[in-house]
């Protein structure tokens, strides 16, 4: 059982809890590996467009960050294997910046994701897919439809994995499907399954691997993990690896989606 996706207290958007609540609810879970992969700080000269601008750790907080993992891998040695890892956002026209952080940070890590939260839009600012509701739907406005933002996302994504960011990229794509975060709310009339299938095609000759994500199980306006199961089916034909991630931004987190892959609590 391993967890590749867990948050902590040093997300601005996340909780209070601490390493040693995460790794307890782990241990209760029947864990026995767990990455802890925080948003690594954005991009040198990028403006998060959030409204509290908490998307992600502050640049001073990385010593801590390391240290505290550090500390747990030495608390809980022979207990459970600890990873510390970064979930890193690919975002459109920072290549240079990320793949400069990844060279100094890179040799640091034991594991990580790479995701995309951020679209770079007509205007060449940018907006945060997944922060709302309501601004997602202004999105579907600004982009034509709800159609065109899963297919702009989708076309990240794809950027993201042809992206050179070094010998340090991580090599697991986040949430591949994050788009139908508010599905229930804004449905495609059309769905992007030839953008999808054409990812797959790309992380399947790459090597690389895929986070199931279980945090859309617990979203009101999803209901379902990221990716769904037809995109876990088409995965596995062709060979593609599927690390399970809960996305935990609390502790009591560890664990959702589970179910959804055949696994009780």
């Amino acid at each position: 059982m391993k967890d590749g996706h867990v948050h902590t207290f040093f997300c601005p958007h996340g909780t209070n809890d601490k390493i040693d609540d995460y790794i307890q609810r782990a241990l209760q879970l029947g864990y026995t590996e767990i990455t802890f992969a925080e948003h690594a700080p954005l991009p040198e000269g990028f403006i998060d467009p959030t409204p509290l601008q908490d998307s992600a750790m502050a640049h001073e907080d990385l010593d801590s960050y390391f240290q505290a993992i550090a500390e747990a891998k030495q608390r809980y040695a022979g207990k459970i294997k600890i990873n510390t890892g970064f979930e890193v956002d690919f975002i459109e026209g920072f290549e240079g910046q990320t793949t400069t952080f990844l060279n100094k940070y890179g040799p640091l890590l034991d594991d990580g994701v790479l995701s995309v939260h951020f679209l770079k839009n007509m205007s060449g600012t940018y907006d945060c897919l997944d922060y709302s509701p309501d601004d997602f739907g202004k999105m579907a406005e600004a982009y034509g439809s709800v159609e065109k933002v899963h297919r702009h996302y989708y076309q990240t994504v794809l950027k993201s994995i042809l992206a050179d960011l070094g010998p340090y990229k991580p090599k697991r794509i986040g949430h591949i499907t994050l788009a139908n975060k508010f599905r229930l709310k804004y449905p495609l009339k059309k769905d992007c399954t030839d953008e999808i299938i054409e990812i797959l095609e790309k992380v399947s000759e790459l090597g690389y691997e895929l986070d199931y994500n279980g945090a859309g199980t617990a979203k009101p306006l999803c209901r379902e993990p990221y990716p769904p199961d037809w995109v876990i089916n088409e995965a596995r034909d062709r060979g593609i690896k599927l690390v399970y991630g809960s996305d935990a931004h609390q502790a009591k987190e560890l664990g959702q989606g589970l179910e959804s892959m055949g696994i009780k609590k």
